[in-house]
């Protein structure tokens, strides 16, 4: 899911991967991680979203698409909940601040937070369609 954070999200054929029922396997896959594939792959697009805006050449429809979104509005919502900020407002500030910071530490710098007590009360939850 890192690498292939723009494709679908199937989690039959991850299951089927790794000889597991989808249930089992999403179950696990929370376990293992604390949130669900789905949220799991949709933090990794916002991070690459967040990268994209960043560099600033690309319009915020663009990186929406880029990153494996379908909807804007669902992605914009999502970038939203999870960095506190829309993504147009992200893209329109400066981040020069962080310009000579090596790439990996800005990475862990922004990375986006989930807040599942957040979620559990505004009824979010993750989907297998992204």
């Amino acid at each position: 899911m890192d690498r292939d954070y723009a494709e679908p999200l199937d989690v039959p054929a991850l299951a089927r991967d790794a000889l597991m029922s989808p249930g089992h396997f999403s179950r696990s896959f929370r376990a293992a991680f604390g949130e669900t594939p789905y949220s799991y792959l949709m933090t990794r697009r916002i991070e690459r979203a967040k990268a994209l805006l960043r560099r600033g050449d690309l319009t915020v429809t663009e990186v929406c698409f880029a990153v494996g979104c379908s909807s804007l509005g669902s992605f914009s919502s999502r970038f939203t909940q999870l960095v506190g900020e829309s993504p147009s407002a992200y893209r329109a500030r400066s981040h020069d601040h962080g310009a000579a910071i090596p790439a990996c530490m800005v990475k862990i710098h922004t990375r986006p937070v989930r807040n599942t007590d957040q979620e559990r009360r505004s009824g979010s939850r993750g989907s297998a369609v992204a």
